[in-house]
């Protein structure tokens, strides 16, 4: 019953100690609490009487196990302080992510030979008897044939890697050709603006620019003709769609065929394509194009067609421009099956050339990205662990894999007001989502990947050049007024929350539970100027996204905008909100029904003239007279525009070029100041070697 506290004292988790209910994860924060007294020596939680034990449960952390047992690694260490999350929804979700994570850890998935020891010290082992002895090999006979008839696998791998490519820059995706031992990729070397594509072989390390084409190669049909995607526009994250092609394997010419697209397969004859499209970036599965099989409010990645053309694998992202997501088969009636999930770093996907498994790239709780097979039944099984991070781009007739090796880091550059040069902000290796204070003397961000564990991890850094301080987890999205909160997405619950976290003293707050989910809070949240209210795109189960209103001080969370109309901006005077519609058509909505008891805004929408689809606002003026804002259209340089808004004239403010543009795959402005003098710049830079590998199981 509510408020009845059971369990055993010193292993209990907040949840029980308070009376609330428990669930599954109150287990994960015991087993916790159980796994740091088997390293440590000492109990995670423990008091001089029952009431100390229970407040160190509710206020404590335990000291680090570094202290007490130095040969602790980093990252069992961050697997037990999952665990022993104070809060339900920042633990793991299931006993199988921990049991992943420490099995990822452990490299139990790359078996290792044991040496026998010199060592004077031996081990006392009772010698089976013969009939155990037999049982044993009996069992473990048994056990082996069962295994070769479920997973029908052949000889442990022995694989062996050649590099196709020696340049340095991205490779976006790479195919081989019908006949096996001719790769088409395409790659943005040596700074080149837009990715291009380029044929080799695999007896030549020679690699010839195809003429006429850039853009993204999809798929190769087994006549030659390939699909090619260019025109590319980005929403958020990984999210982004453009104009599919066909052209001959010469890519001496090409014909646009379809728009909006976001991926695309051939069918295994030749004659018809599986799409993704994203029409108003509603994503959908199309088999053939214009039949829709699958439709989702996030997105979807990597669709490719069983080798008997009887199913579609697909990687599916829940959360719109979040790599997270699952493995996920659909019949040609649209019946969809999910195969695994709760994956980190999606990306790449093929099927074996058997038809029996599905090979997939992706990470676990902040590991490297990895490669693994996954079986229509579910069976999934490690098949390559790597040190760094690979994706997979295909898999011949015969079984060789065609893959990258990438080193890739997500940053921002700061241009600060009075400075003549640059500098890089970046925490670690995956620093995006900044946000300037008002004083423009102070950044948050979000930091994620492996440095980041198995989540998002909040920092704030001052612009002098301290180094970065952790304040939680989550996603930044906003920061208050007077720069004591920030307002952070909880994307990896469900539904997706946000949380406020303090930037000095004081306990993060979190806001009541409801059926809104504000995952989309990511590309936009925002405190009023008064403080006292936040605005904040999200959604109900199964309607498109709206803003909405909530007090900080309570109260249910109010609409403000129709369905299907986001936010990007509010006004200094809090007075009105920049919106964009389904169209993608940017207008201003009044606020003053947003207030205590009010609904929806006050007023009709006004266009803003001068303002295009493919900009993106950044911030208002302090004045209210003008807009910041950036152009999609823009990579190199990045610009920063000021629009008028009496006028609809816009200038260019700010260019900024970074010295060496080698490996950046985007780059343009994420923030600015009320004054315009300080900008911040966030930038993706990988650098990519194509390798094909034989030997693999």
């Amino acid at each position: 019953e509510p408020g009845v506290v059971m369990g055993t004292l010193g292993y209990m988790a907040p949840e029980q100690v308070r009376g609330k209910s428990a669930d599954a994860r109150s287990d994960i924060f015991s087993f916790g609490a159980i796994l740091y007294e088997m390293l440590s020596g000492k109990r995670a939680f423990h008091g001089d009487s029952a009431a100390d034990t229970m407040s160190a449960i509710l206020r404590e952390d335990p000291p680090d196990l570094s202290v007490t047992n130095q040969n602790i690694s980093p990252g069992l260490e961050r697997i037990v302080r999952h665990c022993l999350e104070k809060n339900p929804e920042q633990r793991f979700h299931s006993a199988h992510d921990v049991a992943f994570a420490l099995e990822t850890l452990s490299g139990l998935s790359t078996p290792s030979r044991l040496e026998p020891s010199n060592s004077t010290a031996r081990l006392q082992i009772r010698r089976p008897s013969r009939l155990a002895a037999a049982a044993a090999l009996a069992a473990l006979a048994i056990g082996l044939l069962a295994g070769r008839l479920i997973w029908k696998a052949g000889p442990a791998s022995n694989p062996t890697f050649h590099r196709l490519t020696f340049r340095r820059g991205p490779i976006q995706s790479a195919r081989f050709g019908p006949d096996g031992n001719t790769i088409i990729y395409s790659a943005s070397w040596d700074g080149a603006p837009k990715p291009e594509l380029y044929s080799t072989r695999v007896e030549n390390p020679e690699s010839l620019r195809l003429a006429l084409l850039e853009g993204r190669i999809e798929a190769i049909s087994r006549t030659g003709e390939m699909l090619v995607l260019s025109a590319m526009r980005l929403s958020i994250g990984y999210a982004a769609v453009g104009t599919l092609s066909q052209a001959p394997l010469s890519g001496s010419a090409s014909r646009p065929i379809l728009e909006d697209v976001a991926s695309a397969e051939w069918s295994p004859d030749g004659t018809s394509q599986a799409v993704v499209r994203a029409p108003q970036w509603r994503y959908r599965l199309e088999y053939p194009a214009g039949k829709v099989l699958y439709e989702t409010t996030g997105y979807i990645s990597c669709p490719r067609l069983s080798p008997k053309g009887d199913a579609i694998a697909f990687l599916d992202h829940a959360v719109f421009g979040d790599d997270r997501g699952s493995v996920a088969v659909l019949d040609l009636s649209g019946k969809k099956k999910t195969l695994s999930d709760g994956w980190e770093s999606e990306h790449g996907l093929a099927w074996s050339p058997s038809g029996q498994e599905i090979w997939f790239t992706a990470s676990r709780a902040g590991s490297a990205r990895s490669l693994y097979a996954v079986t229509t039944a579910g069976h999934l099984r490690t098949v390559l662990t790597t040190p760094a991070g690979t994706v997979l781009h295909d898999i011949s007739r015969d079984g060789r894999v065609l893959m990258d090796q990438s080193n890739a880091r997500v940053g921002f550059y700061g241009l600060i007001a009075g400075e003549t040069k640059e500098r890089d902000l970046s925490a670690l290796e995956w620093s995006n989502f900044p946000r300037l204070f008002d004083d423009g003397k102070q950044v948050v961000f979000s930091e994620e990947g492996e440095s980041g564990g198995a989540g998002y991890s909040v920092y704030l850094r001052r612009l002098d050049g301290s180094p970065p301080v952790r304040l939680g987890e989550g996603n930044t999205v906003a920061v208050s007024p007077d720069g004591k909160w920030v307002l952070t997405g909880q994307i990896r619950t469900t539904p997706a929350t946000l949380v406020m976290l303090p930037t000095g003293a004081g306990q993060p707050k979190t806001f009541p539970k409801d059926s809104i989910d504000r995952a989309a809070a990511v590309s936009f949240a925002a405190f009023l100027p008064d403080g006292k209210r936040i605005a904040f795109n999200g959604h109900e189960a199964g309607k498109p996204t709206r803003v909405f209103v909530q007090d900080l001080e309570g109260g249910a969370a109010r609409p403000v905008t129709p369905e299907g109309v986001t936010g990007w901006l509010v006004s200094p005077d809090g007075k009105l909100l920049l919106t964009q519609t389904p169209t993608r058509e940017f207008a201003l909505v009044p606020l003053e029904g947003a207030g205590a008891g009010g609904g929806t805004g006050g007023g009709s929408p006004e266009p803003i003239r001068g303002l295009e689809q493919t900009d993106q606002p950044l911030r208002w003026t302090a004045d209210g007279r003008a807009l910041f804002l950036a152009s999609s259209k823009d990579k190199f340089p990045a610009r920063v525009y000021r629009l008028d808004l009496a006028t609809g004239r816009r200038e260019v403010w700010k260019e900024f070029m970074p010295g060496d543009p080698t490996g950046i795959t985007s780059l343009g402005p994420s923030e600015i100041s009320a004054d315009g003098k300080t900008i911040l710049f966030g930038y993706s830079h990988t650098l990519s070697d194509l390798y094909i590998a034989e030997g693999l199981r």
